[in-house]
């Protein structure tokens, strides 16, 4: 073969290359069913290995001496150490393998209950679930758990694999009864699409070649059923949805909006409207790296140019104006807790979608889900890994689908405000009717114009500290001065507020958001009337504070911190809260069995051990009013 055609076929072998399909799965089910026995049998016999790799193969399997000198398959995927040791997968393990026909990235997903939020990692990007059934065990708790995360991710193509045939004899009829079990809970759980196959991974049977040992099976073997099955049914039918990721304006003759098209297809001259803003236009321009483009479809990343001059920000979502997607902020949605420390209602997040990052709380826990047994629970909070059905707030409206039509707009993470790491991920199934209803009221006298006519400047005092710290105390003496100086003020104090507007609340971690949450939003309410509020609560959690905070202009909320030592705030309690609590008559006491976060950076810190509420009211008044003046 000459220079020529041997570049000519390295081109085409190339192409061909890129242009192949692309399959994600998870591989996924109870503990030791033989996951990555069953990965690690497709890399080797499907040639995919390295030499080297088969080296470090042959070397690991006589070093562990798992399989009698045979080849461990497993140990090409069980990466980690403590996997090794354990025999079993904690994290999720990614491996990428290709064959004539389709390439695929395949997650190993691991079995155990508190790696549940791993298993939900690995199925979030998956197109198909390999479901693994141990033929000597049948369907286990951890199969039905990790299904019904496959079902919630929108998982609706299974392959269940029922492993270890050799271990049965081969026998038919284990092996219809287990498919013909997992099928009506696939029933159940809304998986459409199941194709059980009988093999074993260990030995080989049915992974690439139908097994002799198995005559009475006559379906596709596991490597021929994910090369042929179609997983991207209805896909192409949906209408244009590209989030935002980026505005390029590098002069002012340009500007273009980038974004992967999530679905549908656009063209030069098609009407579009940008969501939420609602605001129409039509395609100008497609333009590429490589070129302007007279069509882009699902999957391409593009920048668009539109005719008008529209206000498209990052996170905005450019649709076909024909069908575009809903807008609302208020939500019904399945979320899997993933983080350590627990969901509290009311709490505030981040929460993202596609492009798009926005304020936002749980605002109800309907109920938490047994994953193990699909039961529905009461709840006030989760726990890591927990699943629950629950109602969200947003603190702005986006563009959505409920996420049976597509993930990419149905889908979203929780982010904590303080560490920044993802606490929680879920999947949108409907706007709540009232969303469409809730709109801001406009005001013809502002709050600007309310505290200009007591001539003053609207402000928060939020104190905070410890039980019998002296917050009441000092507040109080601080609202009598500013009212001996004609100033407009109001006290909300947390003994009162719980005799009306929150006595039905307790004392739980639960209770104390939500009881902080109403708080706020009545203080914020005063500040627009023109008042300075003053707010005397323990507020033992710093998510809360800063919650409150977010609702105030820059400059308006300031954070008192009465800093008292616990022993002194023990000696100074004359309800004898504390004793109570030290004996174990009341739970959830602040200081004793529950936490108190320390304020970082109080705009005002008074510590009462070096000063009486007097001199530090004084010391207060005196700051205000040089803010006020």
């Amino acid at each position: 073969m000459d220079a020529r055609n041997h570049a000519e076929a390295v081109a085409a072998y190339l192409h061909q290359h890129e242009t192949k399909g692309l399959l994600r799965f998870i591989t996924c089910g109870s503990v030791d069913d033989g996951k990555s026995t069953l990965i690690g049998r497709l890399l080797h016999d499907s040639k995919r290995l390295f030499d080297d790799q088969l080296a470090a193969l042959e070397a690991d399997s006589k070093r562990h001496g798992t399989q009698n000198g045979e080849l461990d398959f497993a140990l090409l995927v069980d990466g980690l150490a403590a996997e090794r040791e354990q025999g079993i997968t904690i994290d999720v393990a990614y491996r990428f393998f290709s064959t004539e026909r389709r390439k695929f990235i395949v997650a190993d997903c691991p079995g155990h209950e508190q790696y549940t939020r791993n298993m939900a990692t690995g199925a979030s990007t998956a197109e198909l679930a390999v479901v693994l059934v141990d033929a000597r065990k049948g369907l286990l708790t951890q199969t039905r758990r990790h299904s019904y995360i496959a079902s919630l991710l929108g998982i609706r193509h299974v392959l269940l694999a029922v492993n270890k045939m050799d271990l049965v004899g081969y026998d038919r009829a284990v092996f219809e009864s287990i498919a013909g079990a997992y099928a009506e809970l696939a029933s159940q759980l809304g998986i459409a699409h199941v194709q059980a196959i009988p093999l074993s991974a260990l030995k080989g049977d049915n992974m690439l070649e139908r097994s002799p040992a198995m005559p009475w099976y006559q379906g596709p073997t596991l490597l021929e059923h994910l090369e042929t099955v179609d997983v991207s049914a209805g896909q192409d039918r949906r209408a244009l949805r590209m989030p935002v990721q980026w505005v390029c304006r590098p002069n002012q003759d340009f500007r273009g909006f980038a974004g992967t098209l999530a679905a549908g297809e656009v063209r030069p001259g098609d009407e579009v409207v940008v969501l939420p803003s609602g605001r129409r236009s039509r395609v100008a321009r497609i333009v590429t790296a490589e070129g302007e483009l007279d069509r882009a479809a699902r999957g391409q990343a593009v920048m668009l140019t539109l005719a008008d001059e529209v206000d498209v920000s990052r996170g905005d979502v450019i649709a076909a104006a024909g069908d575009p997607p809903q807008v609302a902020d208020q939500f019904a949605a399945h979320l899997l807790w993933m983080g350590e420390a627990q969901l509290l209602p009311g709490r505030p997040y981040w929460l993202r979608i596609g492009t798009r990052t926005v304020g936002a709380q749980v605002t109800e826990i309907k109920h938490k889900v047994d994953v193990n047994t699909q039961a529905h629970l009461a709840a006030k909070h989760l726990d890591l890994n927990e699943v629950a059905w629950c109602n969200l707030s947003l603190d702005q409206p986006v563009a959505f689908e409920p996420y049976a039509d597509s993930r990419e707009l149905g889908a979203f993470i929780l982010i904590d405000r303080q560490s920044h790491g993802t606490v929680g991920a879920g999947t949108l199934e409907f706007a709540l009717r009232r969303s469409a209803n809730i709109h801001w009221q406009h005001l013809d006298v502002d709050r600007t114009a309310r505290a200009r006519i007591k001539g003053q400047l609207p402000r928060c005092l939020w104190f905070t500290g410890l039980s019998g710290a002296g917050k009441s105390t000092i507040a109080n003496l601080v609202d009598k001065r500013l009212h001996a100086l004609g100033y407009h003020t109001f006290v909300l104090d947390g003994d009162n507020v719980r005799h009306g507007l929150n006595k039905d609340l307790g004392f739980t971690d639960e209770d104390r958001v939500e009881n902080i949450r109403r708080v706020a939003e009545v203080a914020k309410l005063m500040a627009d009337a023109g008042l300075i509020v003053l707010v005397s609560f323990i507020s033992p959690f710093r998510a809360e504070r800063r919650m409150a905070r977010e609702l105030f202009p820059e400059g308006e909320f300031l954070e008192v911190y009465v800093d008292t030592p616990l022993a002194l705030a023990e000696q100074r309690d004359v309800k004898g809260l504390y004793a109570k609590a030290r004996a174990g008559k009341i739970r959830n006491f602040t200081g004793i069995d529950s936490p108190y976060e320390v304020p970082e950076a109080p705009e005002i810190h008074l510590r009462t051990a070096e000063a009486g509420p007097e001199q530090l009211a004084d010391q207060l008044v005196e700051r205000l009013l040089r803010d006020l003046r």
